[in-house]
């Protein structure tokens, strides 16, 4: 019997991985992927991509994407009912699951079961518990291309942001980043891969650092050919 689910995309590396792994599954349909999107910025929340390449990346994949809008500086409350009613409206067509691509974080897992359940639908979490080390040299031995578009500054330094993520990136982290990022260090946008039907052709822009805290690399789409 195939599970049908919605997959919670943010664009990134993490996100990515977990859909290929999904995707050699026969047994689970992905619907569509979810991503939020702040109103005004028309920017991926917390990663700061443009909404083009998000849709870009939608159509390489081959999956219809839902986007749910916030405002800036959203509140909690704000961002739970119109989530809810995004799943809302794939639970009644007969989704019954959502996919994330959460790693270790227990509070993360238990507040999205906890959300999910309200409405009668379940997480697949198909990267839990796995070695981030392991999943990141995956990562790249599998031919995924991602570039680091957003870095806490707390966490790591800022002249990370723009960096392709691959062997001589995982290899400069200093020791107490995860090399997957699964504290907030850092925040990824994919570009091509294996799940990929094309490259998405990207440019490096402005490097922007943003409430003294988060240093944003901005990504525009690059003429093709």
């Amino acid at each position: 019997m195939t599970t049908k689910a919605l997959f919670a995309w943010s664009g990134g590396k993490d996100s990515a991985l977990a859909l290929y792994e999904v995707a050699r599954q026969q047994n689970t349909e992905i619907v569509a992927l979810l991503t939020t999107v702040t109103d005004g910025y028309d920017r991926i929340s917390m990663h700061g991509v443009r909404r083009e390449l998000l849709a870009a990346q939608a159509q390489a994949l081959g999956y219809p994407l839902e986007e749910v809008s916030i405002p800036p500086q959203c509140t909690n409350e704000i961002y739970e009912q119109r989530m809810q009613q995004a799943l809302e409206k794939y639970q009644q067509a007969g989704v019954t699951h959502t996919v994330f691509g959460d790693l270790f974080l227990e509070e993360v897992r238990a507040y999205r079961e906890e959300r999910l359940g309200r409405i009668g639908m379940q997480g697949i979490f198909p990267l839990w518990g796995r070695n981030t080390g392991d999943l990141a040299r995956r990562f790249v031995q599998l031919g995924f291309r991602a570039i680091i578009v957003c870095v806490d500054t707390t966490m790591l330094n800022g002249t990370f942001a723009g960096r392709e993520y691959d062997e001589d990136f995982l290899r400069d982290l200093p020791a107490e980043v995860d090399p997957c990022g699964e504290n907030g260090e850092f925040h990824t946008f994919v570009y091509a891969g294996p799940i990929f039907r094309r490259t998405i052709p990207v440019e490096r822009g402005e490097k922007v650092l943003r409430d003294e805290r988060f240093y944003y690399c901005d990504l525009v789409c690059a003429a093709a050919g």
